[in-house]
């Protein structure tokens, strides 16, 4: 559907201005409905700020996140509004596959959100098959906007560091030419760490909900 290799090149040779709205009108793609992978958006940008000295990283992560909950609460607003009946009947529909939406992965999102409650919206956006539609049931559930907006914004930032963390990583020893490959070589240790930062993150959760309380004095 897209050409990545059209998009990193786009990256690479484009003003500042243009990668961060390049960054920010990717990132909301990325989050909504529509298929698109953030490891070609994050990762390139920051290789800029790596080798270029007019592209910020700290910009490149604020509209990294602004897209990614912009996307996010696209998703959550529809959901919101029309149902899950409609919701499920999109899924099931041929324009929702061309999306790569299906009725399994809405129903494993909406029994992943059901799991975990409010918190899935963090540790969402650090799972694959996950990311994209964990806005999805917290609509329809109609979670509480305020902490739809933090849970979601603070899991966005923390994959979006990653992802710009592999980025300017790879701007220290790979030439413009090859820094695709080398992306799409990393993926799957982008996933994992994805996964490790989740699993961190619930074992932190289900540790302070468990450990004794102090007693009041």
């Amino acid at each position: 559907m897209f050409d990545t290799s059209a998009i990193v090149n786009e990256f690479l040779c484009a003003t500042p201005l243009i990668v961060y709205l390049l960054v920010l009108g990717l990132m909301v793609i990325e989050s909504s409905f529509i298929p698109f992978p953030s490891e070609v958006i994050v990762p390139p940008a920051a290789y800029l700020a790596c080798t270029r000295h007019d592209v910020s990283i700290i910009v490149i992560l604020l509209a990294a996140t602004a897209g990614a909950l912009t996307g996010a609460l696209i998703n959550y607003g529809l959901s919101y509004w029309i149902g899950r009946p409609i919701v499920y009947k999109f899924a099931d529909s041929r324009i929702g596959h061309a999306c790569l939406i299906n009725r399994a992965k809405v129903d494993r999102a909406e029994r992943y959100f059901d799991a975990h409650g409010s918190i899935s919206t963090f540790i969402g956006r650090l799972i694959p098959a996950v990311r994209q539609l964990i806005s999805i049931p917290a609509g329809l559930a109609r979670m509480n906007l305020g902490k739809f907006v933090i849970f979601t914004s603070l899991g966005a930032f923390v994959w979006n560091s990653v992802l710009a963390a592999l980025g300017y990583w790879l701007g220290t020893m790979v030439k413009p030419a090859d820094l695709l490959e080398y992306i799409e070589r990393y993926n799957v240790y982008l996933t994992y760490a994805g996964l490790a930062i989740a699993l961190v993150c619930v074992g932190i959760i289900v540790y302070n909900f468990l450990k004794p309380k102090g007693k009041a004095i």
